[in-house]
């Protein structure tokens, strides 16, 4: 066999894994979806399902798949989509596993504010949502700007964001020492990261903001991929190093933004799809939307085992953050073994 057929071979098998890959993540996703409307506190049979989904009025069932399940299983699915895409797409960009928005500071940006919205402006619904994708897209360019000095390196960035992310923890605990009783259990709901109370209407935002910044991301996922090989090296092949940085930093946080805006932070989702992707995906071409289908899957998940699976109802972004924290010090551990640096 030649060099060229040898290599023809190779690339044939990686687009065969990955998209073997892709249509069982899919696969899976659309299984865990049916069974979140299906089982819950009752069964609902799948025939059922379906009449409900083809708009068919059932009693009892039209309000507990349609008007319960089957926002908060969309929404889910929506919100893991884009912590999933905007996750990886930091990640690869800087080449970090820590290069994540829970880690940097964006979404404690769209945090702060919406407990300052919800305590000290007394607003809620759609208002809040704004000021939050505002603020993170706020956050994102102020962190850019600090961590700028001749390019953009990665542990600079990094941490700025942590920095960044910790005075932004200090404005939101003052906030809320003051706020008062009523307006604390809404601002600690958000901040937690949640489906509760999902709305129809609440998917729109999400699709809209998958279709105009996940399109321009998965777009641009081979130039992406070229920054994982170095700026110069990326340069070298043909890429606009600088276009690229600035499509894939609007893109990611409008993504981030958006989401935490409709669910609040689910802890760690951005952190953890990216790596497991690339771990199940291989050297297989661009993790960015496996890595967009692993986030979904965490967060539809994470909301069925808060609901139905633990001794009480908790939130998803309790269960993710079980779930992310001890890999986040099982990844700081292993770097600092191998005398790396984050």
């Amino acid at each position: 066999m030649s060099a060229v057929d040898a290599i023809a071979t190779g690339r044939l098998r990686r687009a065969r894994r990955r998209g073997a890959v892709i249509g069982g993540a899919l696969a899976l996703l659309a299984a865990a979806f049916a069974l979140t409307l299906m089982l819950g506190q009752s069964f609902v049979p799948p025939g059922t399902v379906l009449r409900v989904l083809a708009g068919g009025d059932v009693p009892g069932a039209s309000f507990t798949v349609g008007q319960l399940r089957l926002p908060r299983a969309v929404l889910s699915v929506l919100a893991g989509l884009s912590f999933g895409l905007g996750g990886a797409a930091f990640q690869i960009m800087l080449r970090n596993p820590l290069a994540s928005p829970d880690i940097i500071g964006i979404s404690r940006g769209a945090s702060a504010a919406a407990v300052f919205a919800i305590v000290v402006m007394g607003l809620d619904g759609p208002m809040v949502s704004v000021l939050a994708v505002a603020a993170g897209l706020g956050v994102a360019l102020l962190i850019h700007g600090l961590s700028h000095r001749g390019g953009v390196a990665g542990t600079r960035l990094i941490l700025v964001g942590i920095g960044v992310s910790a005075m932004l923890d200090s404005v939101i605990a003052y906030t809320l020492s003051r706020a008062p009783s009523w307006d604390l259990d809404q601002a600690m709901r958000w901040l937690t990261g949640s489906v509760n109370g999902a709305q129809p209407a609440q998917a729109l935002p999400l699709l809209v903001s998958l279709a105009v910044f996940g399109g321009l991301l998965v777009s641009r996922a081979r130039d992406l991929e070229s920054l994982r090989l170095g700026d110069d090296t990326a340069a070298a092949l043909g890429t606009n190093v600088a276009l690229t940085r600035v499509l894939v930093i609007l893109a990611a946080v409008g993504l981030i933004a958006v989401a935490t805006a409709i669910t609040g932070p689910v802890a760690f989702v951005a952190f953890l799809s990216g790596p497991i992707a690339a771990r199940i995906l291989g050297p297989n071409g661009s993790v960015l939307v496996p890595a967009g289908l692993v986030g979904a899957a965490l967060v539809l998940g994470g909301d069925y085992i808060g609901q139905f699976l633990l001794p009480a109802r908790f939130p998803v972004g309790v269960v993710t953050g079980a779930l992310g924290a001890p890999y986040l010090i099982w990844l700081i551990v292993r770097v600092n073994r191998a005398g790396g640096s984050l």
